[in-house]
């Protein structure tokens, strides 16, 4: 997993709430078996008119947004069915940190199993992000997880927040559930090695 240390990049709005899993990666294109390639199916419904064409309308499209590692949304993100799919859509599309004012419980523990960085900030400050990134295409902002800061180059926004330090550290290091696991790979070779004699 890649780590998460610090990131500066262009913001994209999303100005909704409840977006669920199955609009952040709709079923249909769930039938690979990688974690990768889910990219271009991402927000699908939203991205794509029915033709296929792109839908000008919508936040990625637009090209202030289109280069966007930074997600911000309403509250209640990722909600609706446990896919892990959803961070892998996001992480391959190129977003590596989404804030909101809450996020629903799986898909945040999901996000830090797949390097993506879910940032819980009050309303009122996902609100002010939101606005300058929809007034300002290409508006950018820092993300700090050793600082756990977020600002702007003019000061506009600049906040804190917190992540478990747990949670904060896999991040920090790029260590998934497997990569905890491989850290003691002598430890369990040599109790391997006992348990066969």
């Amino acid at each position: 997993m890649e780590p998460f240390v610090k990131l500066n990049g262009v913001v994209a709005p999303l100005d909704r709430v409840n977006v669920d899993t199955d609009q952040i990666i709709p079923a249909v294109y769930l039938k690979r078996i990688e974690r990768t390639g889910y990219g271009p199916f991402l927000f699908a419904a939203w991205r794509f008119k029915e033709d296929g064409s792109p839908n000008p309308d919508f936040v990625l499209n637009q090209p202030g947004y289109k280069a966007a590692s930074i997600l911000v949304a309403g509250r209640n993100f990722g909600s609706g069915s446990s896919r892990e799919h959803a961070p892998w859509a996001l992480n391959d599309y190129g977003i590596r940190c989404v804030i909101a004012p809450s996020f629903a419980d799986i898909f945040y523990s999901n996000c830090f199993q797949n390097g993506l960085l879910p940032v819980v900030l009050p309303e009122e400050v996902v609100r002010k992000i939101l606005d300058l990134a929809k007034s300002n295409p290409g508006y950018r902002i820092n993300v700090d997880l050793e600082a756990q800061r977020i600002w702007d180059e003019n000061e506009e926004v600049s906040v804190s927040f917190q992540i478990d330090p747990f949670r904060r550290e896999c991040l920090l290091n790029g260590l998934d559930d497997i990569g905890l696991t491989l850290q003691h790979d002598d430890e369990i070779a040599d109790f391997e090695a006992k348990a066969a004699r």
